[in-house]
Parts: structure tokens; sequence; C-alpha cells
């Protein structure tokens, strides 16, 4: 069977876009071609992924499978892409009726930039978000470009099923990645510290941590079924000379909402510096 799908660089958040997906039939494991960049590092990967999906190193001969592919997932760090365009020009492409379509997760790296170096592609930026592995992401489209509409329809069929989709100019995709992209990591550092202080409070780490998962569930939800504001919510809770009032002057005595401000601007500069 003839791959449909080339994935150049099988990590993380590569598996977290194609294991839903497979999951649901999208694609069947046999469609699909990933390529890594070292031989040593196939069997772990081949250890996280659906039997069928066929993984194979860069310097590999049959990774021309993958740049044969109607479509191409371009997921390696943004500091690879001068090894991936030199793999690129080094494959010969059968000829297919119309350009082949090349989705790019790479940080910072521009449409102008990816059509240059990928010329023989119609380009797309996209920055999709961990939570897509459940079903629960967010993705951001650029495309730059006029699309045919079938060529569109595939990169929905991609990302709908396992994300809500934003499409934004250009422009605005440094700033959607420093939030949407990077921020579950900042959720997840937040929820590691919230369960370490209720451990150290007395509770146990296995309630500490459960309840500290719903807790933001429960706190997510109510501020989007309502509508309110964060400072709105917020004041809903701190009661006059309360516990909660003492605990958010802690915070903002260690500088806490300042932090968030600034590691969201810092990640949104160091995208546009690795383009």
């Amino acid at each position: 069977m003839n791959p449909s799908l080339g994935i150049i660089g099988l990590g993380q958040m590569a598996q977290a876009i194609l294991l839903p997906l497979i999951e649901d039939g999208r694609f069947l494991p046999e469609e699909v071609i990933g390529v890594v960049g070292k031989k040593q590092t196939i069997k772990n990967v081949l250890k996280q992924i659906p039997d069928g999906i066929k993984v194979v190193s860069a310097a590999d001969p049959t990774a021309q499978e993958a740049w044969s592919a109607p479509v191409q997932l371009l997921a390696v760090k943004p500091q690879q892409l001068f090894n991936v365009e030199a793999d690129a020009k080094a494959f010969k492409f059968p000829k297919l009726k119309s350009k082949r379509l090349l989705i790019s997760i790479l940080a910072g790296v521009k449409l102008h930039r990816l059509a240059k170096t990928f010329p023989q592609h119609i380009c797309i930026r996209s920055v999709p978000n961990t939570p897509v592995l459940v079903r629960s992401g967010l993705t951001g489209l650029s495309y730059g470009q006029e699309m045919p509409e079938d060529q569109r329809q595939v990169v929905e069929n991609i990302f709908k099923p396992i994300s809500e989709v934003f499409e934004l100019p250009e422009s605005l995709l440094d700033a959607f990645l420093a939030l949407t992209s990077s921020g579950p990591a900042y959720v997840a550092l937040m929820m590691e510290g919230l369960a370490d202080g209720a451990v150290a409070a007395g509770l146990p780490r296995i309630l500490a941590s459960e309840l500290t998962n719903k807790t933001l569930l429960g706190t997510a939800l109510l501020q989007k079924k309502k509508n309110f504001h964060p400072g709105q919510l917020k004041d809903m809770i701190a009661s006059p000379g309360g516990t909660t009032i003492t605990a958010l002057r802690h915070l903002e005595m260690a500088g806490f909402r300042s932090a968030l401000i600034e590691a969201v601007v810092a990640a949104a500069q160091r995208s546009r510096e690795l383009g």
C-alpha cells in the first residue's frame, strides 16, 4: 500500500496528532510512514505507536516514501530544517496532478521560508497543542495562499476531529503558540505545585493529585459556562480576611501573575527567534 501520509519527525507532538486519527480510522497504520533522525531511536518509537506504521531513519533510502506521499506532516525541531531540506532535495518526486501538501508544525518558521525550502509543495503552518491526543486540542492554522478546496479539506480532516481550529493571520501564530502550545506545560507546572502544597498541608499524594485535577477542570468549566471574567471569579471566592485572599496575597508577593505574563511573552519571542 502506498503511503498517504508521510511524517517527517515522528516525535511526541506528531504522535499526539497521529494516534487519535489512527484510533478513529481516519488513517490506516499501513498508510503512514514516519521518519526519525537516528536509526537507534526507531525501536523506542515503534513501542509507542500502533503496529503497521512504518518507521525509518532519515538516512534510509526508503525515507523517500514519506516524501512521495501526497501529504507530509513536518514535525522536526526548527533547528533541523536545513537537514530536512537537504534530504528532500536528494529525492526524486513522482509527478502528481497537483502539488503535495506540507503541513508544518515548526515553531516560528514562516510560510515564505517553507515555500522557498519546499517549492514542490503547497505549505501551511499549523500550531496544535498536546491535548489533541485526547481530542481536546487547539490548533492555529495559517494558509498564506489560496488553497485548493480538496487540500483545505485534507487539513481540516486532520485537525478538526482532534481540536478546535482557529484560522489566523500568520503574524498571530507566535502568540497563539506561546499561550496554547506552551500553555499546557505552564498548567502542568501549576498542578504539580498545587499538589505539592496540598501534600505539605497534610493530604496524601494520590488524593492531592486527584483533587488538583478536579479543581482545575471544575474551575475551567465554571468560567466557561457562566462566562465569568477571571477577576470576577476570583472575587467571588476571596472573602474579606479569609483563607483565599491570604493565599492570593502570597501569590502576588511571589510575582505569580507577572511570571505568567512574562512566560507567554518570552515563549512568543523565542518562537520568532527560531524562525
